[in-house]
């Protein structure tokens, strides 16, 4: 992640990946995104687990990433991440977060998602994370548990270690950034992955969010 001052400084883009993409077509919408604006770290995100599948979609969108000095992380895949060589993993929760940093070493970016469990996430920090994320923090149609901005107050508040906000950060209408103005002053990172890539010029909203940085 790029932490050159300290992350709470100002809020930080995280990009995540559509969970579906074209290896052939979806480098160059992704470099279009990375030359817009300043992105800390890129996460792949596929909704196949077959390993041979992120395998190849890893090796089309590590280069777009590391062509622009950007960090790029798996999710899920320890083994992925160790054997092509990415810059880290990021887990859902906190049972393999010691085994990643073991087997990755100190120099590897390791994170996870905590949902809303603050719980989790200072587990998570005990065991060796870099930053762990909670979300979504709107409605997703889901049914999922809500991270409420209270959660991401207190925790900035309190704990040093770095926050993801993820998740249905982008609304659907009226006041689309309004998330991301609440929420922008009280993380070290916001995580823009579907909402961002279902939105019809995902580079002019990234600019549009960019200016709400604080």
């Amino acid at each position: 992640m790029s932490d050159e001052a300290d992350p709470k400084d100002r809020t930080q883009l995280y990009l995540i990946t559509p969970a579906g993409i074209d290896p052939d077509t979806f480098p160059d919408r992704l470099a279009a995104v990375l030359d817009s604006v300043e992105i800390a770290c890129l996460r792949l995100r596929l909704g196949s687990q077959d390993a041979d599948a992120v395998a190849r979609a890893a090796d089309a969108v590590r280069l777009v990433a590391h062509e622009r000095d950007v960090p790029f992380v798996v999710e899920k895949h320890l083994a992925l991440a160790e054997r092509l060589g990415l810059d880290g993993v990021h887990l859902e929760g906190t049972r393999n977060v010691r085994k990643a940093r073991e087997t990755l070493g100190e120099d590897a970016i390791v994170g996870t998602f905590c949902g809303t469990s603050r719980h989790d996430g200072m587990t998570a920090g005990e065991a060796g994370a870099d930053y762990v994320s909670f979300g979504p923090v709107a409605d997703t149609g889901l049914g999922e548990e809500i991270a409420d901005t209270e959660l991401f107050s207190w925790w900035s508040d309190m704990i040093e270690l770095p926050v993801v906000a993820e998740g249905a950060l982008i609304g659907r209408g009226g006041d689309k950034l309004a998330k991301v103005r609440e929420l922008a002053p009280i993380t070290d990172f916001l995580g823009l992955g579907d909402d961002l890539w279902a939105c019809e010029d995902p580079v002019a909203t990234l600019r549009e969010i960019e200016k709400l940085l604080v």
